[in-house]
């Protein structure tokens, strides 16, 4: 498999090559140059496989031979070691429970399987690799767990300070090893277009070996399409269509469902549901996308105004707005419509949403027709990593996983920088003399 940027569809790189730099040199994102159709067979033994054997059959279409089959079985079986249950809610809805992963967020399964990809690519290189992530409260926990103590790889998370969780920024800040973390004077956006900047400066690029771990990544996105298969596997659904609700922020998730969709899978319809960072809603009402300045939400992760994987949703659909809305659904609600709906779920059905899964849960429900419909929504992290939030709304105290109870518990560890670029550029120019 190749892949092409974005920005220039004639350029040409392997997968390795791709994930190593993380961001095509002309600023776009890498983009494989043709979505692999799975066979009748893959699809008939669908409902037999684990989310291992998925993630083979689907991955080593896209990895082609720069990881042999028998690594990439071993990644696979490493990474996918946990559990990802389709949970019943009520009647024709379920919960794609995504947070059962090692720092109980979605982000593990796409961090992990890039983590060990890049692990097989630093053995055939020999060099030192520095990762430079932005978060918006899951995915640098995420990378950081995956990368934690590995040779050869150094670990920088940018998150945006007084905007991720308690539990959120002790995971980020505790690590310790080979995992520092900034704490950025401004959003997740700014976090975001730091990281972008840094690839694209010559200086950093000649002195330092870079590459991102966010779904700008393709080694990120991918696995992200792998448990949409698994969750049709355990649904099995006979006789209806199939539904299914994102909580979007940055979009590498639903992007990972179009992936999964224009591969064959029998997914009737995604809902991107948005908290008020709704610009791609926006964009699925009016034709227009108009990124803007990010705002605050108690759904943190989607505090996104300007999200990269955009540009790959246009490519599936070559910029054909007519086409997106065959697939695609918008959505966006308030705190206080969230709050609600995580009161009233908890309530009547004894199922305790995160701020995330809530709005997802609420995009699904604006859509379902539940006489011909089956809906999936993700629960893309623990309730427990917004303690606060839910054990307020929801009037009842959450059990905190063991991992979450040892992050509260450790010295918080981080440097303070402004959003401007030369502040970051200072600091890495600094790390790359220490050797």
């Amino acid at each position: 498999m190749k892949y092409f940027s974005t920005n220039n569809k004639e350029l040409r790189y392997g997968f390795k090559d791709a994930v190593i730099k993380g961001l095509a040199p002309d600023k776009g994102l890498f983009f494989p140059v043709s979505i692999p159709q799975l066979s009748k067979a893959f699809f008939e033994k669908l409902p037999q496989m684990s989310l291992a054997q998925i993630g083979f059959e689907v991955a080593k279409h896209f990895v082609g031979e720069d990881i042999s089959q028998s690594d990439l079985k071993n990644i696979c079986e490493e990474v996918f070691n946990f559990p990802i249950p389709l949970v019943k809610v009520e009647d024709s809805v379920y919960s794609l429970e995504l947070f059962h992963g090692p720092t109980c967020a979605f982000k593990d399964v796409g961090a992990r399987f890039m983590s060990r990809c890049l692990g097989v690519f630093a053995k055939q290189n020999k060099e030192e690799v520095t990762i430079l992530v932005a978060t918006s409260g899951d995915t640098g926990s995420a990378v950081a767990n995956g990368f934690l103590g590995v040779k050869g790889v150094k670990v920088i998370i940018l998150y945006p300070k007084g905007k991720v969780s308690k539990i959120q920024e002790q995971q980020l800040t505790t690590m310790g090893q080979n995992i520092t973390a900034l704490e950025v004077e401004g959003t997740f956006d700014d976090c975001q277009a730091l990281v972008k900047k840094a690839f694209a400066d010559k200086d950093l690029s000649t002195k330092m070996n870079l590459t991102s771990a966010n779904s700008i990544n393709i080694a990120r996105l991918l696995p992200q399409s792998f448990y949409y298969f698994y969750a049709l596997a355990q649904l099995q659904a006979k006789d209806k269509d199939v539904i299914v609700s994102v909580p979007s922020g940055n979009y590498g998730n639903l992007t990972g469902g179009l992936l999964a969709k224009q591969m064959g899978l029998p997914i009737k319809k995604f809902v991107a549901s948005a908290n008020r960072n709704k610009v791609v809603p926006d964009y699925l009402e009016s034709g227009l996308y108009e990124p803007k300045a990010s705002v605050q939400t108690i759904s943190n992760a989607m505090d996104v105004g300007a999200p990269s994987n955009f540009e790959r949703m246009m490519e599936l659909y070559q910029n054909e707005h007519v086409d997106i809305l065959k697939d695609i659904n918008g959505a966006w609600y308030s705190d206080k419509e969230t709050e609600k709906i995580m009161a009233e779920v908890y309530k009547k059905e004894g199922y305790i949403l995160d701020p995330h899964g809530a709005v997802g849960y609420l995009g699904l429900k604006k859509y379902l027709d539940k006489k011909s419909e089956l809906g999936i929504f993700l629960e893309t992290a623990h309730p427990a990593k917004f303690k606060d939030t839910v054990e307020k709304v929801i009037k009842s105290e959450l059990e905190i996983p063991e991992y979450l109870k040892q992050c509260l518990n450790k010295e918080k560890n981080s440097i303070i920088i402004g959003k401007e670029f030369a502040s970051l550029k200072t600091y890495l120019l600094k790390q790359s003399l220490v050797k």
